[in-house]
């Protein structure tokens, strides 16, 4: 069962409301979403309850879902520094943090905050850093991200705005706003040099028909990362955890029982 809870997260930018959908008990993991919003990652959260006896918990980025947003929040930075403060709220120890897309991009931040509360990090698809020769695919169309995020593009669900019910449509637009104004274009030219002060095990874990961020992406993300694990996940592109759920979870099932 799936339960939400509004709660308010102190930080250096002001008092931010913030839900959180739960699921599960156990050891925690926080799994951080990309521009899809929460939707895109909450069938893989109960699968990943389930599967492996965990207490899942997915925070919606403010501005997404139909959340508010403080005028304060306004990057990724603050983002990390928001839930480096919900993980003191909510006395987690020895967390596994996984995020998708912009959420990798978050997780990353995270770890370099060195919460004591983080034990590991996955980073699924993530953006954030700048490679030359390997620009990530930003301003997509709604129509393109279906070809730039699937291998199968057939198989994706439908991304035509216009074919949403009127408050479907609000939310759609406020995410793809807010995801704008947290990403700018999707790279931070300085955080590719800040990823060697990672300390804590991180997995990174690539769909090989990325189109967003491809593979040499992916393995830039990881080689600059200390003792950081590079897998590639095959027939899934930029949101395995939409695409290929359980290639995905057989992906992290050892990680997160570490």
């Amino acid at each position: 069962m799936t339960t939400s809870t509004s709660l308010t997260i102190s930080t250096s930018f002001g008092d931010v409301p913030l839900t959180i959908d739960e699921r599960g008990t156990g050891r925690p993991i926080v799994i951080l979403h990309g521009g899809g919003g929460p939707n895109s990652v909450a069938a893989f959260a109960d699968l990943l309850a389930e599967e492996t006896g965990t207490r899942v918990i997915v925070p919606v980025h403010p501005g997404f879902g139909g959340t508010p947003r403080p005028e304060s929040l306004t990057s990724v930075e603050n983002l990390a520094e928001l839930y480096a403060g919900l993980l003191d709220a909510l006395e987690l120890d020895d967390t596994t943090v996984i995020g998708n897309s912009m959420g990798g991009w978050i997780a990353a931040e995270l770890a370099l905050r060195h919460s004591p509360r983080v034990g590991r990090v996955s980073l699924v698809d993530s953006v954030g850093i700048e490679v030359e020769g390997h620009p990530v695919a930003a301003d997509l169309a709604p129509t393109q991200l279906a070809e730039f995020s699937w291998y199968d593009p057939s198989k994706a669900p439908s991304l035509d705005p216009s074919a949403l019910p009127p408050a479907a449509r609000e939310i759609f637009a406020a995410n793809r706003a807010s995801l704008a104004l947290y990403g700018k274009r999707m790279v931070d030219p300085t955080l590719l040099g800040r990823l060697p002060g990672i300390d804590v095990p991180t997995l990174v874990l690539w769909g090989e028909a990325d189109r967003i961020g491809d593979v040499d992406y992916g393995r830039a993300f990881a080689a600059a990362i200390p003792d950081a694990r590079f897998e590639l996940l095959l027939h899934t592109g930029h949101v395995p955890q939409m695409e290929t759920p359980e290639v995905l979870l057989d992906a992290l099932r050892e990680f997160v029982a570490a």
